[in-house]
C-alpha cells in the first residue's frame, strides 16, 4: 500500500507508554502513520525522563498495567500535576478506571482500541493544548526511582 507523502510538518508529539514491546511499537506506528511524532517508554520512570527532556510532547498515551514505581494511572496524575497542558489518554485491556480515577479531562480507551477512534481522539485534542508553550519542569525525583529503564524515540516513519 502506498502512503501519500506530505510536506506538512508533523501535527504534534505523543508519548506512548506501554511495557509490552509489541504493543508499544504498534501504537507508535499507528501514531506516526497518522502524521504525529511518537516517543516511546516502557514504564513510568522512563516516561518522566522523556517528558523532562522533550517539551514538545503534547499528549501522553499510557497503558494502566505497568511495572515500576508507578502504574499508568499514577503516571497520568503525575503528568497532569507537573505538565498540566499535556492531554492524557489512558488505555487498558484489564481494568476500566472507575469514575474519578482518571485525571481531569483524561480519556479512556479499552484495549483493543479502535485505531480510527484513537487517531480521531488525537486529532480532537484542543488547539490550546497544541499551541501553548510547555516548558519542561525541573527534575522531579519524587516521581521516579533511579533504576535504569528502557526508552525509545522514533521521529521518522519506518521505511518500507
Amino acid at each position: 500500500m502506498l502512503m501519500a507523502q506530505s510536506s506538512e510538518p508533523p501535527l504534534f508529539a505523543v508519548l506512548v507508554v506501554d511495557d509490552e514491546p509489541l504493543l508499544l511499537m504498534d501504537a507508535m506506528d499507528l501514531i506516526e502513520d497518522a502524521g504525529f511524532i511518537a516517543f516511546g517508554a516502557a514504564n513510568a520512570d522512563a516516561a518522566i525522563r522523556i517528558l523532562e527532556r522533550q517539551p514538545d510532547i503534547r499528549v501522553l498515551f499510557t497503558d494502566v498495567d505497568m511495572p515500576g514505581a508507578m502504574d499508568g494511572l499514577e503516571l497520568a496524575h503525575a503528568v497532569r500535576h507537573h505538565w498540566p497542558s499535556v492531554a492524557i489518554i489512558v488505555t487498558s485491556g484489564h481494568v476500566r478506571p472507575a469514575q474519578g480515577e482518571l485525571p481531569a479531562d483524561g480519556i479512556f480507551f479499552p484495549k483493543p482500541y479502535p485505531p480510527k477512534g484513537m487517531i480521531a481522539a488525537l486529532r480532537d485534542i484542543p488547539a490550546d493544548v497544541l499551541t501553548c508553550g510547555i516548558a519542561a519542569p525541573p527534575s522531579h525525583p519524587e516521581l521516579r526511582d533511579e533504576k535504569p529503564t528502557s526508552a525509545s524515540k522514533r521521529t521518522t516513519p519506518p521505511s518500507g
